[in-house]
């Protein structure tokens, strides 16, 4: 994936998701009747704008990493007389908060559309049944045994595997027992397993659940045919063509991708004679892998070569579809889901259950960005629709200069009877900003160590 794509999923990613926020806060001002003097996408320099009958200058700028909506208010600048109703800080200490409120608020609303436009599009997606279980770690010796189909976490119910790594993610951290609900997929019989876990996963800087508990997914086999050769690896390098079947690797017969695969990880750097099947006849070309750096520090060999595509069978797919009126239940419901995990994630990061280092910033986001987009349309969609609600979430966080911070300032006003002064204002403004910096620094640090 290149930079320039990269870079443009994060700008597209951002600006769907601003211009939303935006608009919630610009909806609400001229229903309340503030005079809004710019709707921005994107800081700086104007590179294009108009104005429209009411005033309100709408352009986008030169930077690309945000927005804002600028309201007539006396605080900021002088207001002619005949101007001063039409002032944000003139309206009543409810509608100011109504129009604070909507920007996140409109975060959650895209969030609820977006789910709910892919319920009613549909997906087919692969039954969550488990592969193989290690003897040694917490599933198995809780009683899960390959072939068993994963029916509900902790009384949810779960019929995707992104169900599963939800309810899994959301018990990071914590000490108690996971309570997961088997089908046996030869006798259908169910099965309720408690599975023990004490701080699961505290501390981790990639959590992986079903890897911490022993399970990996099931897939069906999988032929060592090479269905995609990256150019300029080292497969291509040496020869390695789209098709070839992989028979044998030094000597060693390969039976199936994932063989060749561990083969591969373990010879960086190291010459390996692949014996292929190339339109049926036999050919031995040498590749040497190149050495590639994983998170934690260790190399593995990497051949620049993909996998075909997977055949399921049709006993292991799902379709999950909804009618247009059906489908605003597990729109709402998803979205709540999310909205859960996402600041139970924040709390237990602040607590220390969860080690900081999940924190990721614009790196980060611009590489799930392109990843989802590079994905297709409905996976850019899940990830927009996420990314809103993470927006939202964090903008309702009680900071000065957040939203959120806005709306304990009113609400402490609407309880006291009269606003908050100006310098305690302007003193939470401040330790607002080294907040916010400070955790602004903390996640591009992640990203910088991860690069």
């Amino acid at each position: 994936m290149s930079i320039l794509f990269t870079l443009f999923s994060l700008i597209l990613t951002l600006s769907i998701i601003v211009t939303i926020h935006e608009f919630g806060h610009f909806y609400f001002a001229r229903r309340y009747g503030v005079m809004v003097k710019r709707f921005s996408i994107g800081f700086g320099k104007p590179l294009f704008s108009r104005t429209d009958k009411k005033g309100t200058e709408f352009s986008v700028a030169a930077i690309p990493l945000g927005g804002y909506v600028s309201m007539l208010d006396t605080r900021v600048e002088d207001v002619p007389e005949h101007l001063l109703p039409y002032t944000f800080n003139s309206k009543p200490v409810w509608q100011r908060m109504v129009i604070i409120a909507a920007g996140p608020a409109a975060n959650f609303v895209l969030a609820i559309l977006i789910y709910w436009f892919l319920f009613v599009l549909g997906v087919s997606t692969v039954i969550p049944v488990t592969g193989a279980v290690k003897a040694d770690m917490p599933a198995y010796q809780a009683g899960i045994r390959a072939n068993q189909e994963l029916v509900s976490v902790d009384g949810n119910e779960t019929n995707t595997w992104e169900e599963i790594y939800i309810q899994l993610l959301s018990r990071m951290g914590e000490t108690g027992n996971l309570k997961l609900e088997v089908r046996d997929l030869d006798s259908q019989q169910l099965q309720q397993i408690d599975i023990p876990i004490d701080q699961w996963m505290s501390g981790q800087d990639k959590p992986e659940p079903l890897r911490s508990l022993g399970i990996e997914p099931f897939y069906p086999e999988i032929p060592a045919i090479i269905g995609v050769v990256s150019e300029n690896g080292r497969a291509a390098q040496a020869g390695l063509l789209e098709g070839d079947h992989v028979l044998a690797v030094d000597g060693v017969i390969i039976a199936d991708w994932r063989a060749m695969v561990d083969v591969v990880r373990d010879h960086a750097e190291q010459p390996l004679m692949f014996e292929v099947n190339r339109q049926g006849q036999t050919i031995r070309i040498e590749v040497r892998p190149a050495k590639k750096l994983k998170e934690d520090g260790t190399s593995v060999g990497y051949l620049g070569v993909g996998v075909q595509a997977i055949s399921w069978p049709d006993s292991l797919k799902r379709d999950i579809h909804y009618s247009i009126l059906s489908a605003w239940l597990p729109a709402f419901r998803k979205t709540w889901q999310m909205t859960e995990l996402t600041f139970d994630s924040f709390g237990k990061m602040l607590s220390g259950l969860v080690s900081v280092k999940n924190l990721g910033g614009p790196i980060s986001i611009a590489k799930m960005a392109g990843n989802n987009l590079e994905s297709g349309f409905q996976a850019f969609l899940g990830f927009i629709a996420y990314f809103s609600i993470s927006l939202g979430l964090l903008n309702l966080l009680p900071i000065p200069v957040l939203d959120g911070g806005h709306l304990l300032f009113y609400t402490i006003e609407l309880l006291a009877g009269r606003p908050v002064p100006e310098q305690v204002q302007a003193v939470a403004y401040r330790v607002g900003i080294l907040l916010i910096g400070a955790l602004m620094f903390v996640a591009i640090y992640n990203d910088l160590i991860q690069l």
